[in-house]
């Protein structure tokens, strides 16, 4: 089997410019390690950057964050705490670097597979863009899902409990 095909720097951020502004809430962005597989689910695209993690993503927070229609909830993998420096060098540092990174985020560690199995659950209906890194570190992938920028999880909610009332009238 062939190489995978390596986009240039501005080739995996024109994708990235280009798919941001049709997603909207439920669809998701993984910042991928570079182990990450390709998935066979033909909602899920995936592309190789060619750029470091840290680097791909600062880009894709800096997207949401310029995006008036989506926000970010962040899921990490919960085994990245448990990853030992002498199993994967590098590591320390890459944790420091991704804290750094996600100071001001709304980022939730769960496992591994309960992360894989929601995006899994979305891409039957949603599509979901997968970016693959450089980064040779396991359990560092970045998952991204996205929600409304302009309507609440609260709103949203309050909006359902006045719909339930007035059916109860």
């Amino acid at each position: 089997m062939g190489e995978a095909p390596r986009m240039t720097k501005p080739d995996w951020e024109r994708q990235l410019n280009l798919l941001l502004p049709l997603f909207g809430h439920r669809n998701w962005i993984v910042v991928a390690d570079s182990a990450y597989p390709a998935q066979s689910r033909p909602g899920i695209e995936t592309i190789v950057s060619g750029a470091g993690q840290i680097e791909v993503a600062r880009k894709v927070l800096g997207a949401i964050a310029a995006s008036k229609h989506v926000r970010a909830n962040i899921y990490l993998d919960q085994e990245l705490e448990f990853v030992a420096e002498q199993a994967a060098p590098g590591v320390s540092e890459y944790r420091t670097q991704l804290a750094d990174l996600l100071k001001t985020a709304n980022a939730t560690t769960m496992p591994h597979e309960q992360i894989i199995a929601r995006l899994d659950q979305t891409a039957q209906v949603f599509r979901v863009l997968i970016i693959k890194t450089e980064l040779t570190i396991p359990y560092t992938s970045i998952f991204f899902e996205l929600d409304c920028g302009y309507w609440s999880a609260e709103a949203r909610q309050r909006l359902r409990q006045a719909m339930a009332a007035s059916a109860a009238k």
